[in-house]
């Protein structure tokens, strides 16, 4: 499936019924609840990782991955977190529109970042419509739009193609507290990739991510900012003790700010992201959303 973000760009995308017996009627797709699984950085739908994490969460409901803008099938070049709250907003809208009722976003590394903005931004019940979003996007100066469809800063809006694109739980796991850090030499490496021409260059052909060539402005909502935002919607927060990204001040940090409706488990010899997460911790991140966010 091609999805459309709102701004146009063209995002790969995969729906798997749940991994158990259930009628495939429109009103039994409300009752069944859909995780959405945002990669991290030069992750994609089609990576082993992911399609691992994939397998586990459908024994709790239907799953849909999809590839971030600039990464896989998708189209356009990654914003390492910024425009892709936009290719998150249209997964979530299109798991909406297939009948399902609940819908909980799992994101890992730069996907966690993205599932802590999205849930701040697209609200159920705001006024104005539900899964209205304050989007912070790339050009579009905090204006106050519906569904998904955010104003860009030149004053146009996007047609809103989407319907209602907020979640009901929110995991992130090994996401970062605040933009720009540089304090483990994963990260230094990692803004050197996103930053130097020759760095974008091994990103494009060594790693098969395509990045923009353009800085933030403005500069994406910090994820503790957005993780301030978030309650009532259930939230969990997973990091590794050895992340070699992002040390433990990062999820105290998110923690802190999400106060206490928020979950924190750190977890003792886990390293970053997906390719960390093995199959009892995805089945007890599942367990824990069927808890928080129990299907329709």
């Amino acid at each position: 499936m091609v999805l459309l973000a709102a701004d146009g760009v063209a995002i790969e995308a995969v729906y798997e019924p749940a991994d158990f017996d259930a009628d495939v009627t429109q009103d039994a797709a409300g009752r069944v609840p859909v995780t959405v699984v945002a990669h991290g950085f030069t992750g994609s739908a089609g990576r082993p990782h992911v399609r691992r994490a994939a397998a586990v969460f459908r024994r709790y409901g239907a799953v849909i991955t999809f590839s971030f803008r600039g990464h896989g099938a998708s189209g356009g070049r990654s914003t390492v977190g910024d425009r892709e709250v936009l290719d998150l907003a249209a997964a979530v809208a299109w798991a909406r529109r297939l009948g399902h009722r609940t819908v909980w976003t799992v994101g890992f590394s730069m996907g966690g970042s993205v599932v802590l903005r999205h849930a701040a931004l697209y609200r159920a019940g705001v006024p104005g419509g539900r899964g209205s979003a304050h989007a912070d996007v790339q050009g579009s100066a905090h204006d106050d739009v519906q569904g998904s469809a955010p104003i860009d800063g030149h004053g146009s809006a996007h047609a809103d193609l989407h319907g209602p694109a907020h979640t009901d739980a929110v995991v992130a796991v090994s996401a970062p507290a605040r933009w720009y850090y540089r304090g483990t030499a994963a990260m230094r490496r990692l803004h050197w990739v996103v930053t130097r021409p020759l760095g974008r260059a091994v990103g494009r052909y060594g790693l098969r991510t395509r990045i923009h060539t353009s800085d933030w402005d403005p500069v994406p909502l910090d994820p503790a900012e957005a993780a301030a935002r978030i309650a009532p919607t259930p939230l969990l927060l997973v990091h590794g003790d050895r992340d070699p990204y992002f040390p433990l001040d990062h999820p105290r940090a998110l923690a802190t700010a999400a106060g206490p409706a928020a979950d924190l488990w750190l977890e003792p010899g886990m390293g970053h992201a997906e390719n960390a997460a093995d199959e009892a911790l995805l089945a007890r991140i599942g367990d824990w959303a069927a808890r928080r966010a129990p299907g329709g």
